[in-house]
């Protein structure tokens, strides 16, 4: 690109524009995009126009009911990601020289790990009150979908990635539990074993969940197979399966403590349970963590065993 070209973009094309065009991209629509910005929806189909003029370029094109970029959008969205990767950056480069500790922080966890994530924000942001946390919950598929284009600043795991170069740090212990109903048969027994339990209806996470990943390999290793009486896409819905007498679930005791305060559920004594794993807080190797991201890794290594237990 040639100096003049270069400096009629600098003159006609904002920022705001390219905020602009990538949440619509990234959300699929201008209403999304209007909504996540604050923004009408006249307000920005016009900046998406002067960009496309500014660029002499189409950006976007409707298939249907929905917006999609172009192939020219596709290669428009990739630098605009990368300029706005940039000025964030730059942002913490100077909150870092200041040493103030603020601006956002990008976090995503897998679905179980909201039932104590939130508590953790909470008491970072008492001594940290400039910071703007930004949590993304979801499921392991969708984290790891993030973790690889390297959306977050940190994301919350309970089972490390394999095949990808990521820098893990073990936080707090994540202990897996198998629950029934107080009613059910087994709520009184002891040393009931896998066998015994493998016979039991279960409700389960769907296929790439790492508890059922976790407890399919437990039960695998003697033998057995538990029976998948029916999948459910979260914790919160599983919990209320067993309570409705459904069936049996292994969850996170971390997840339990309203239920179990409450004598809704029990967690069954049962050989080769609990199963002891570890949260991690994740990113890729290589990855330079902002002045907000270390703080707060910094945080949950030394504060968060004494957060949760009180």
């Amino acid at each position: 690109m040639s100096y003049s070209a270069a400096e009629n973009l600098i003159r006609h094309v904002t920022l705001r524009q390219l905020q602009i065009f990538e949440a619509v991209v990234r959300l699929g629509g201008y209403t999304r995009a209007a909504e996540a910005l604050h923004l009408t929806q006249p307000t920005v189909s016009m900046q998406i126009k002067k960009l496309s003029e500014a660029l002499g370029l189409p950006l976007l094109e409707q298939v249907g009911r929905h917006i999609h970029p172009t192939a020219a959008g596709r290669d428009v969205y990739a630098v605009t990601r990368e300029i706005l990767g940039r000025m964030v950056a730059l942002g913490d480069l100077a909150s870092e020289l200041n040493g103030v500790v603020k601006g956002e922080l990008r976090i995503a966890v897998i679905t179980t790990a909201i039932y104590f994530m939130p508590h953790l924000l909470g008491a970072f942001i008492g001594p940290y009150p400039q910071v703007k946390p930004r949590l993304t919950v979801t499921n392991r598929a969708k984290v790891l979908e993030r973790l690889k284009s390297n959306e977050d600043d940190l994301l919350i795991m309970g089972q490390v990635p394999k095949g990808l170069a990521v820098q893990a740090y073990p936080f707090i212990d994540n202990e897996l539990v198998v629950v029934a109903p107080p009613d059910h048969p087994f709520s009184s027994a002891r040393n009931i074993t896998l066998k015994q339990l493998s016979q039991e209806r279960f409700l389960v996470r769907e296929p790439g969940s790492g508890t059922r990943q976790t407890v399919d390999r437990r039960f695998a290793e003697h033998g057995l197979k538990i029976e998948s009486y029916m999948e459910l896409g979260s914790s919160e819905a599983i919990k209320q399966g067993v309570m409705a007498g459904l069936g049996l679930s292994v969850l996170s005791r971390r997840n339990l403590r309203l239920e179990l305060a409450g004598h809704h559920i029990v967690i069954l004594d049962v050989d080769g349970f609990p199963l002891i794993r570890r949260w991690y807080a994740v990113h890729l190797q290589g990855k330079k963590l902002s002045l907000v991201a270390r703080t707060f890794l910094d945080f949950i290594l030394n504060e968060s065993g004494g957060i949760l237990s009180s």
